[in-house]
């Protein structure tokens, strides 16, 4: 206990020093120091929101909230969850990743929720409602896709393949195919 009361006030004491963009603590939605722009290092506890994030996100036992963000989104333990609501461009790696946005880069999480993304999205549940390029998981739903692979894929434009126990494409060379499908336009 000793131990994380000295911590805690290190982090504080870090916090309140003048460069406000370069190292900002959340706990609770409550920003140390006050700023809507973070280049550095930003470690919430519980709840953080900031507007534009440019470094190392790290959330502890947190949901961590941006616009726009670049870089690093980390959750030891993966107990953490990331949330951008903009643009993304970097790795976010969580128990929980929900982008609105534009994602490049890639994506790891339990569960993915994302609108569009160009690179990789990993986990157990990946949902896309936008374009998704490529998605490796149990469950991948996406409205289009180029590289699916799980034991349940879904898509309504397939421009690539499935790889699955259950296959779903509306372009696809058939609605739906068990072990893969392809893009049907293609023949």
């Amino acid at each position: 206990m000793k131990r994380i009361k000295i911590l805690l006030g290190m982090v504080f004491l870090l916090s309140s020093m003048s460069f406000a963009t370069g190292f900002q603590f959340n706990v609770a939605g409550k920003q140390m120091p006050a700023s809507e722009d973070v280049s550095g290092l930003r470690l919430n506890l519980f709840y953080g929101k900031t507007t534009n994030m440019t470094g190392l996100d790290i959330n502890i036992l947190a949901l961590g909230e941006t616009d726009n963000f670049t870089g690093l989104q980390l959750s030891p333990f993966s107990l953490g969850a990331n949330k951008v609501n903009n643009s993304f461009k970097g790795a976010g790696f969580g128990l929980v990743n929900i982008h609105g946005g534009e994602s490049t880069g890639a994506i790891f999480g339990l569960v993915n929720m994302t609108h569009n993304v160009k690179g990789l999205q990993w986990g157990a549940v990946n949902i896309s409602d936008g374009r998704s390029t490529v998605n490796l998981g149990l469950v991948n739903i996406s409205q289009s896709s180029a590289f699916q692979m799980g034991l349940f894929n879904m898509t309504n434009d397939l421009t690539g393949v499935q790889l699955g126990l259950i296959n779903m494409a509306k372009t696809g060379f058939l609605p739906i195919f068990p072990f893969f499908n392809i893009d049907g336009r293609i023949f």
